[in-house]
């Protein structure tokens, strides 16, 4: 058998990620490779950082891209932020929550577990409850958007009650960068990790992440070992951070962090607002379509993340048979519901480049068909 090139159909991605990838990031990851010590390149990546610093919405010095997708981001704060013994407090909404207690656990650490619905945003008063039954907690772990359900909790009010009570935060927000209002420093985030193939509308592989000083504070006193040699902040700051020569870590992914950066170019040059303002208006689109079908959210309104919008597969449709449908007849990609939710929603990305009318009456428009 002779394989030739791999030439990708032409689809419209709408489901839960990775989101649609413009133009001008393709090309921009097109451009030829440097070594990752050039000094070009080098001077790039202090571009990426001062973007993040934008996109983030923080002065935090410890701001960079992993070298690998949102879950390593993840694994990132965890393998640093916890040692062995360590009771974290973990706010479980859905999909990603469990993740956390997975990483808490695999990092030897004590994972007290607040749960919520699938579908509603974490409960303050019940992380507050929690807070008071174990003093001895180090860190209050929680997703702001959860990409299994669509919902958006309220990460100022939640990281207030970690502080009260002595603990540091670790957030997802790997679907809510630039896509909602995310204030890291207006909030005290301590850590913090995203996802490159979601509102940035980079491709998957890489994962910005933020500490700030008393995260950092707290990598610096550990008394054992980060557990992952790839993912030690006391080792990878020493490529991303600093002045002058960089030292040698790990071979960066050149051409993607290319992309990543054209992407951030891309937020700052619509500005934060206008990028929070235009996801929400085009949700608002979608939703009055979709309710002129008849087919209704999982979220409630006031918790409904504007960019990933779940909602319930109308009763007697087959879920597998319309979203093949969709694929093979209009190159359209819409997500699956995810544990719980299997069967019973489906995710519809309203994410980054692909956030925009055109999309939105060409998904209304194919659905409406194969329904």
């Amino acid at each position: 058998m002779t394989i030739t090139s791999f030439i990708p159909p032409r689809r419209t991605l709408m489901g839960p990620g990775p989101s649609d990838v413009s133009e001008r990031v393709l090309q921009a990851m097109a451009r030829p490779t440097l070594g990752h010590l050039d000094p070009a390149f080098i001077g790039m990546m202090n571009e990426v950082k001062a973007l993040l610093q934008y996109a983030f919405q923080t002065k935090n010095e410890l701001t960079f891209a992993v070298s690998a997708p949102g879950s390593a981001g993840m694994e990132c704060c965890f393998a640093n932020l916890v040692e062995p013994g360590d009771k974290v407090i973990v706010c479980q909404n859905g999909v990603f929550g469990g993740r956390m207690q997975e990483n808490v656990e695999r990092c030897g650490g004590v994972a007290v577990m607040v749960q919520d619905d699938w579908g509603t945003a974490v409960d303050p008063h019940k992380l507050e409850s929690a807070l008071v039954a174990n003093p001895d907690a180090v860190l209050v772990a929680f997703v702001h958007a959860e990409t299994s359900t669509g919902a958006q909790s309220d990460a100022k009010t939640l990281v207030e009650l970690a502080h009260k009570h002595g603990c540091l935060t670790i957030v997802d927000t790997v679907t809510s960068l630039t896509g909602t209002p995310l204030l890291v420093d207006d909030w005290n985030i301590d850590a913090i990790y995203s996802g490159s193939q979601k509102c940035l509308s980079a491709p998957p592989g890489l994962s910005p992440v933020s500490f700030n000083e008393r995260a950092a504070e707290k990598i610096r006193q550990r008394t054992t070992k980060v557990q992952s040699w790839f993912l030690d902040l006391n080792l990878v700051m020493g490529y991303w951070g600093g002045e002058g020569k960089r030292a040698y870590h790990h071979t960066a992914p050149v051409n993607c962090l290319y992309g990543l950066h054209e992407s951030l170019v891309i937020v700052q040059e619509e500005g934060l607002e206008n990028s929070w303002a235009r996801h929400q208006r085009n949700h608002l689109s979608l939703r009055a379509g979709l309710e002129e079908m008849g087919v209704g959210f999982l979220v409630p309104e006031e918790d409904r993340l504007p960019q990933l919008n779940t909602v319930t597969i109308p009763e007697g449709v087959d879920d597998a048979l319309v979203r093949s449908r969709l694929l093979n007849e209009f190159d359209l990609e819409i997500g699956a519901g995810l544990g719980a939710l299997a069967g019973k929603v489906w995710r519809i990305g309203l994410m980054g480049h692909a956030s925009n009318q055109k999309n939105v009456d060409f998904c209304l428009n194919s659905l409406r068909a194969v329904l």
